[in-house]
């Protein structure tokens, strides 16, 4: 349990974790926004100049020593993620942290071992779980309405070279894990709504995979254009990273999910990609925001689909019946704090504490998914190679919330 009525959260990271502020704003009484820690004095200058009273710390370690603060949020290089988890909950402190929350399986084992050990609660923040689309597709398929689920299909195809260098051609993280891995590096955000969807850790679980990769023509190719065809990044064997990643995953009751992810093609973004099939329905996301998501429904139809004659509907004509409770409630709040799903993220943190209760995307939740990543290293070498998913939830009877 915090010591207060509401949470004080530290925020590790400035720049991706002020895309949070205004829905911790909204969340006054809930949370409390007490210090910020970043190794860059101008973002911290920005944040003191919005928030006067908050703290500003340069070194991680002093947050966690600091027993004023009851939860951090960790908004830093993904790379960083598992060992910064782990210190926190050691420390003390609760965990709400971005995507992937690991990317090697030893350190996703920590993880749960450690959240098990302190029973701190250990959230990440897969904001795609919390869309406006994806909470009702979850709503829906909570209420069996596309029968049962037979097949999803997700993906984060999403242009991010500019992403990967700075100015003058160094790597970012981004560019750093192209240049050391071949797999799928980035899984959560489209596997994040499917595992909901298909119920993972709720009735079934990921069960084993097997991961392609294409040849990295895309990423050496923008280098080359960038930078001069002097600079390594321009030869394609300068990077591990293939451009599109494919991944087929089968769960433990017969689903089949196929993931892809590619930060390096070129074309228009289509970072939210989803897909979903069951015996009484399906459901497949707009491609542009020109596009409505659509569904089609047995039960609904007119014709049964084997005549050839039935049509998509628009998944918006069923608002009124399927759209989630925390949208009804809290839509004008999710808009305005940005990016949908934010504000729900923030908000199901901090209740999980104050109930002293399991987070929506708890630790084993997290790893779940996040391990897709070293597993798909593994898989690309050898060949595609299936390989199966630890069982992370063996010790769940131990790891109590305290």
């Amino acid at each position: 349990m915090t010591t207060s009525k509401s949470v004080r959260l530290a925020v590790i990271g400035g720049n991706r974790g002020s895309m949070y502020t205004k829905s911790i704003e909204f969340l006054e009484g809930k949370i409390e926004l007490a210090a910020i820690c970043d190794l860059n004095d101008e973002v911290l200058k920005r944040w003191k100049d919005k928030y006067p009273e908050i703290k500003t710390v340069h070194d991680f370690n002093h947050v966690l020593e600091d027993d004023s603060i009851d939860a951090v949020f960790l908004a830093t290089p993904m790379m960083l993620h598992a060992q910064q988890a782990v210190q926190a909950m050691k420390a003390g402190k609760h965990v709400l942290c971005e995507v992937a929350a690991a990317h090697t399986l030893e350190d996703c084992w920590e993880l749960v071992e450690t959240a098990e050990q302190t029973g701190k609660i250990y959230m990440m923040t897969e904001n795609f779980c919390y869309f406006r689309q994806n909470m009702m597709i979850k709503n829906m398929t909570d209420q069996q309405v596309f029968g049962d689920l037979t097949h999803a299909e997700c993906g984060y195809i999403h242009d991010l070279r500019s992403a990967t260098h700075t100015a003058d051609g160094s790597l970012t993280w981004r560019g750093q894990m192209l240049k050391d891995y071949n797999g799928n590096n980035y899984p959560t955000h489209s596997l994040g709504p499917v595992a909901q969807w298909l119920g993972i850790h709720r009735g079934d679980a990921f069960d084993y995979m097997t991961t392609f990769v294409s040849k990295p023509s895309s990423q050496s190719g923008y280098f080359g254009e960038i930078f001069g065809t002097e600079h390594p990044g321009a030869k394609p064997e300068y990077w591990k990273q293939g451009d599109s990643s494919l991944t087929l995953i089968r769960t433990k009751q017969g689903a089949v999910i196929y993931l892809r992810n590619d930060f390096s093609s070129a074309r228009p973004f289509n970072y939210a990609h989803y897909g979903l099939q069951g015996t009484k329905g399906a459901f497949l996301s707009a491609r542009s925001s020109a596009e409505n998501p659509l569904v089609w429904l047995d039960d609904r139809s007119p014709e049964k689909s084997y005549t050839g004659l039935v049509e998509w509907t628009s998944l918006w004509d069923y608002a009124s019946e399927f759209e989630h409770p925390s949208w009804k409630k809290d839509k004008e709040k999710a808009e305005e704090a940005g990016f949908n799903g934010d504000y729900f993220v923030i908000e199901e943190f901090a209740s999980a504490i104050l109930e002293d209760r399991r987070p929506e995307i708890d630790v084993y939740d997290s790893v779940a998914m996040s391990c897709v990543f070293p597993l798909s290293v593994q898989s690309v070498e050898a060949h595609g190679k299936p390989v199966a998913f630890p069982d992370f939830t063996k010790n769940r009877s131990s790891y109590r919330y305290r």
